[in-house]
Parts: structure tokens; sequence; C-alpha cells
């Protein structure tokens, strides 16, 4: 497997001059799940490419545009070769951010201001993150990486058969994965930025979904080597792999706590599915409770800690929910399914089905303001199984 030319990509621009002013009103609230009203922007000056790029970023991060009167923030910028642009509050006057950027493409200067500009709203911002995803032509499928708005897509694998549910290594530019390269579901470990490929699981059975700890110290994963599938963990070398449940029924979907402390996983109990956690060092289930929402599964914890997203199954299809950690009362967003939180735990990418496939979308859940990714893998098919680099 050639060495793919990521590193770059991860890199923001040099930076300059930042403002340091901070708005005095507090947007940074903990999210209230379809229940927000956008904050709204004005931008002028741009056009093109650079006004489509920045309304994108924006957008799924709970920005919508009107003008200049109707406004809490304005944005005015310039193209000429490098991008200049400025950002005011106009509620208290102050200027948030006033800078040039240079480097890089128009495309990733865009991206680097819409950071630095939702950063002054003391937010993190998410328009320099990558997700890998699962790409289905006909019969096989590979895994691809790509911007987090689906451009520069590179394929990770070249298999030439089934893969599924990639899961990047946090704060590194490597995942794990399923692959029948060798005829059997296993996992395999790639680093993005030397090509290093190596098989991580190859039990008897099926090797799946791999979930790496917030630390990058261990995996969890559903193995079936002992006649069940069952959930295991096992440091990220490969060794001391202990089995933490024991069910007459399948287990699957693994995800952690920000905490390293916990695993969340979707169980099955006389037919029923059910979201529970347990202790990494094993220990007593617990069952959480997700009120309204049948079947949950497909189970990720946002990097705040406070809510787990998971897509909830009926006859007339799939929807996406959110819950409390803790359990709880759970809220409908949108229909569709595989949820995975960004960065900034207020942003999901998720699959929409659309006639025969399946297209990735992004949606921002305090507001339910969400958009396709129209532009993904430069090939035909459907794209699923998205996992956000955090």
């Amino acid at each position: 497997m050639r060495t793919l030319g990521l590193a770059l990509a991860f890199l923001t621009l040099a930076s300059a001059g930042r403002a340091t002013a901070q708005v005095q009103i507090d947007i940074s609230k903990i999210l209230q799940p379809g229940n927000t009203k956008p904050l709204w922007v004005s931008i002028s000056g741009l056009s093109g490419e650079a006004l489509q790029v920045l309304q994108f970023d924006l957008y799924v991060q709970g920005f919508n545009f009107t003008n200049q009167s109707g406004a809490q923030y304005i944005i005015n910028g310039t193209v000429a070769g490098n991008l200049t642009a400025q950002a005011t509050d106009k509620i208290n006057g102050r200027t948030l951010i006033s800078r040039s950027y240079t480097g890089g493409t128009l495309r990733r200067q865009v991206h680097t201001f819409a950071d630095d500009f939702v950063a002054q709203l003391q937010r993190k911002g998410i328009a320099q993150t990558k997700i890998a995803f699962k790409n289905d032509t006909g019969a096989n499928s590979e895994i691809f990486v790509s911007d987090f708005d689906g451009f520069s897509p590179q394929a990770v694998t070249k298999d030439a058969t089934i893969v599924a549910a990639p899961a990047w290594v946090p704060g590194r530019l490597a995942i794990y994965y399923t692959s029948y390269k060798l005829k059997n579901p296993d996992i395999f470990y790639h680093d993005l930025s030397t090509g290093e490929r190596r098989i991580f699981a190859r039990y008897g059975g099926s090797n799946l979904s791999p979930a790496v700890s917030p630390d990058g110290s261990k995996v969890a994963m559903i193995l079936s080597k002992d006649g069940w599938s069952d959930l295991y963990v096992g440091d990220a070398g490969g060794g001391n792999v202990r089995r933490l449940t024991k069910s007459q029924e399948d287990e699957s979907s693994p995800c952690w706590s920000p905490d390293g402390k916990w695993i969340c996983f979707a169980d099955k109990s006389k037919g029923r599915r059910s979201l529970s956690k347990i202790p990494v060092g094993g220990g007593e289930i617990q069952r959480l409770t997700t009120g309204g929402a049948p079947s949950p599964t497909e189970p990720d914890w946002s990097p705040d800690g406070n809510w787990i997203a998971f897509t909830s199954s009926t006859r007339a299809g799939f929807d996406v929910w959110v819950v409390p950690a803790k359990g709880g009362a759970a809220t409908i967003l949108v229909g569709g399914e595989d949820p995975t939180w960004s960065p900034n735990s207020r942003t999901l990418a998720y699959v929409r089905r659309q006639g025969g496939g399946r297209v990735l979308s992004l949606l921002d859940v305090p507001t339910k303001q969400y958009k396709d990714i129209a532009r993904i893998s430069g090939s035909s098919g459907s794209n699923s199984q998205p996992s956000w680099a955090k």
C-alpha cells in the first residue's frame, strides 16, 4: 500500500496577528438538541468558491445568513490571489478577527478563516478536520479519507473486497478497520503518514467494529472467537485482549467515553436492542434508557461527554437520535443512520439513504440544519460508516 499524502492536510496555515478580543455574549452553553435558533451572519465581498465554502463551513455549525441589518456577525472579505477577511460582532461593535491568509489553496484559506472566526466565539472549529468512510461500488468496497466537506478524497485501501468500520486513532493520522482481504473479516491497522499496514486482530470467526480509546492506548472490538459476538478490549499493539461481555446474543458498535473509563455498545437481549455501557476494566453492565427510541444501535459518545448519538430503526426506516450520556429522554434529529460526532460536540456526520444508495450528510444538532456532502470519493456508489477524526 502506497503512502498517502495526508500529513500536510492536517496542518493549519501559519497564523499571525490573531485578534484577542472575546465576545461578551456567552454562546458556549450546553446544546439543546433541535431547539436552538441559528446565529445570523452577513457575508459581503466574497463570491464563487470562497463564498460557497464559507457558507457550508458555518451552516453546519449553526449559523445562517441574512443581510447586515438582520445579522449579529458581519463578515467582509476579498480575494486577490489570497483571502483577506474580517469578522465583527455588531452587538458590541468589536472586531473579532481581521487578517490575511497565504499559502495553500483558496479553499484551505477559507477553512482556516472559518475556524479562526468560530474560535473567537469560544467554539472549536471543524473546517480543517478529516473524515474516513466506506465507499461501496457493487460487491466491493474501499475505505476513503477526505476533508470534512468531502473534498480531497483519497483511497486508503485497494483491497477489491469488502471493507468496513473505519475508526480513527485520536490525534494521529492512523485508522483501524475491518477487511476481508485475507478471506476473513479481520481488523487491520493503517498508518496514513507512513503507509504501514498490519493485521491487528485475526482470530477465528469475525473481527469487527474497532473503536480506539481517547488516549490511543486501547482498542475495543467485537469478536466471535469464543462462540458469540461479544465485546473485547485489547492494547493498541495487539496484546492483552480481554472479553468484557458474555452474552447469548450479539453485541455491536462499541464507542468510548471521553475519559476512557467506559465503553458504550449496542446490546441485544431476547431479540430486543438496547444501549449499554461497561467499565473498561470489566464489571457490571449498565443499561442506558433511551426513552422513545426503539431498537437503538450504532452509538457514538460526544467528545464533551454530554451526549450519545445513535441510530433507531423502525419498519418505516432509520433515524438519528441523541440522548444524555447518563440516559433518559431521547431526541429525534433526522432521518438517517451511522452518526459520528465532530470534535466540536455539536455537528454530526451521518448517512442518509437516497434512492438506491447512501450519501453522507452533516447535521448541526442544536438547530437541525443539515447539508449533504455532495462531492465525495471520486467514484460512483454509496458512502457510509463515517468516522470523524478527533
